[in-house]
């Protein structure tokens, strides 16, 4: 069974951004949701409406928004800068080849690297970079397997690792690779134990990779594995306690894994914490509100804002 599209003509594409201000921590100062409440106020509007695209904070602060779906359901080859000194968007150079549902890894170089996606209608194997000097995309060496809806990972050698996806077809893949920046080459490492698109993969303390969950063609899955880069290979984890895809999984600071939400026939109010040390997945308190395809986002203060979905 193949999933369903989420992106059909009744989803509205928004054009209007939001800024969340959260104020600073003060050395020593701990705050409540009383010291620091959020605000949220209008800022600049995007230049193209767009969903489905990559957002990466560039070293000199800016946003780099890149490719995307379009209100017709079209690709998109347009980028744009925003500008957090004066709330606007800027156009810079387009990328090379229209798509949605790819990655951008930000490089140790400064240059962003965009890679596979969907082109609408098809799985995409180029790749390119993006020069925040002159604002503008080179062709770099292609994936050795087209794929979007995967993961791709910054290692701490600089390399990515891209792990899983779909092909055109909707079939889940279970083959990796790795980018080296120093060649502009793609090479294939260990494949995952489990095919799965729709996962998440999360870089931790010890170098080693987590993916989990994700969406096997058939269904939700809840086996989880390690990619190790020293031997390029994956290992089997403990499981998560509930299977679901298009989740949120973030690194706290102690080192423990937080997922929350995600999808299994429907949305999901569930959260867990992976224990690296152990190798075992605990339950946490449940979200108040069940979603998908929502967003995650570590503060500062250690706690994490999750925000929208569906």
């Amino acid at each position: 069974m193949k999933t369903p599209s989420l992106l059909g003509a009744g989803f509205p594409r928004l054009s209007v951004s939001l800024l969340l201000t959260v104020p600073l921590l003060l050395l020593g100062t701990t705050l409540s949701n009383s010291d620091a409440p959020f605000t949220s106020s209008i800022t600049g509007s995007l230049n193209t409406a767009r969903c489905d695209h990559t957002t990466t904070v560039l070293p000199n602060g800016k946003v780099l928004i890149a490719g995307g779906s379009g209100s017709n359901l079209s690709a998109l080859a347009s980028a744009e800068l925003y500008d957090p000194a004066s709330g606007s968007w800027a156009a810079t150079g387009s990328l090379n080849t229209a798509r949605y549902k790819h990655t951008a890894t930000l490089l140790p170089n400064g240059k962003v690297l965009v890679a596979g996606g969907f082109d609408g209608s098809g799985a995409l194997a180029i790749t390119e970079l993006y020069d925040p000097a002159n604002g503008s995309w080179t062709v770099t060496g292609s994936l050795n397997t087209a794929r979007y809806q995967y993961t791709a990972t910054l290692l701490p050698n600089g390399r990515v690792l891209v792990a899983g996806g779909s092909d055109s077809n909707l079939t889940a893949l279970a083959s990796a690779e790795l980018y080296d920046p120093a060649s502009g080459s793609w090479a294939a490492t260990g494949s995952l134990n489990t095919a799965r698109y729709k996962h998440t993969a999360t870089l931790l303390p010890n170098g080693k990779v987590l993916v989990a969950g994700g969406f096997d063609g058939s269904g939700a899955l809840a086996s989880a594995e390690l990619y190790d880069p020293a031997s390029g290979t994956w290992t089997a984890t403990g499981n998560l306690n509930s299977a679901r895809y298009r989740y949120t999984a973030t690194l706290l600071p102690n080192g423990v894994v937080l997922v929350a939400g995600g999808y299994n026939g429907g949305a999901l109010a569930s959260a867990e914490l992976y224990d690296p040390a152990s190798g075992t997945w605990t339950l946490t308190g449940n979200p108040n509100t069940d979603r998908y395809a929502h967003t995650a986002t570590l503060l500062p203060n250690g706690k994490v804002l999750v925000a929208g979905g569906l």
